[in-house]
């Protein structure tokens, strides 16, 4: 199940990520869905309104996974997230949890990509 979870974890961000935010919702959000987006209601409805907004204004965003971790009904996935090519953008993390194989909660944190940092690790 963690490696089911885990796929559907990255094709969920996959799908939302290429504007396709109703079929990543219809395929893989369960019931009860709750998010903690500050900037959005709680609400699967509002965040997939945010979601598709936020395609509309950068049709040409750019998804790259960079780590996935999974425990329990747990996932992790550490992204870079470029919303226009060629922009450093965000190094983005989202957790899912899951029930029944299906996202229930989500929480997602970003930190801009700097143009020059005194850390030569890099962010990934």
């Amino acid at each position: 199940m963690i490696d089911e979870n885990k796929n559907s974890a990255i094709s969920f961000l996959t799908l939302a990520s290429s504007a396709k935010i109703s079929e990543a919702y219809s395929k893989f959000v369960g019931n009860g869905f709750k998010h903690h987006n500050p900037f959005f209601e709680g609400t699967a409805k509002a965040l997939q309104a945010g979601m598709e907004e936020n395609a509309r204004q950068n049709p040409n965003k750019v998804f790259e996974v960079k780590r996935v971790i999974a425990a329990g009904d747990l996932v992790v996935v550490h992204s870079h997230v470029r919303q226009k090519p060629g922009d450093l953008s965000a190094a983005v993390v989202h957790i899912f949890r899951f029930e029944n194989g299906k996202i229930v909660e989500l929480w997602d944190l970003g930190q801009p990509i700097p143009a020059e940092s005194i850390n030569k690790n890099g962010m990934f």
